[in-house]
């Protein structure tokens, strides 16, 4: 019992970090695939000769 009083906290802390990370990853997938949506939205749309932005 003395081996499992010992190893738990390192794998408490382990699991706790791998949760963490797993999280960040995931938002940070979902927030490139947002901008790359975003991003083709943008390039479908038609450039009207009248925009400042083509001057």
């Amino acid at each position: 019992m003395e081996y499992v009083a010992v190893i738990l906290p390192s794998l408490v802390v382990g699991l706790l970090f791998w949760f963490a990370m797993k999280a960040i990853f995931n938002a940070d997938k979902a927030e490139r695939q947002a901008e790359a949506r975003a991003q083709a939205e943008a390039d479908s749309l038609p450039v009207r000769p009248s925009d400042p932005e083509t001057k």
